[in-house]
């Protein structure tokens, strides 16, 4: 049913409960799993000017990601980082799409009503808009 996963990442409490759900998806459907972390054009700006070093820069980013990644490593899951640039919702919905994902799994921060009524949230996006199931973890 599922062969290409995408968990969408970025370090997170949340990301990192997601992950645990990818992995049993994966094991279940011996499917392969998209780690995806949106980097995003806003922060990215204050990043850069934060930082002398691009290297330092990427190296802090997969420091974010790394209990996912030592989560899946244990369980020996067939995985691929892709670390991309842009608006977080969008840049995962596109990902989904163009790569054939087969779920998305998206962690939930958790905002009030009242936020994401207004603002609207990553995984509320992403489930409105992408053309696959999406699995959201509290």
């Amino acid at each position: 049913m599922f062969s290409k996963l995408l968990l969408a990442t970025d370090g997170s409490e949340h990301s990192i409960r997601s992950a645990g759900y990818a992995v049993e998806l994966a094991q279940q459907f011996h499917a392969k799993i998209d780690v995806v972390y949106v980097i995003d054009e806003k922060k990215s700006k204050s990043d850069v000017l934060h930082h002398v070093d691009k290297y330092d820069l990427k190296i802090e980013r997969q420091e974010k990601i790394k209990p996912v990644l030592a989560l899946l490593d244990k369980e020996k899951i067939d995985y691929e980082v892709h670390f991309t640039h842009g608006e977080p919702a969008p840049s995962i919905i596109e990902f989904a799409e163009s790569n054939q994902s087969d779920c998305v799994i998206v962690g939930s921060r958790g905002r009030n009503k009242v936020q994401t009524m207004i603002l609207g949230s990553v995984s509320h996006k992403v489930a409105k808009h992408v053309h696959c199931p999406v699995l959201i973890i509290k």
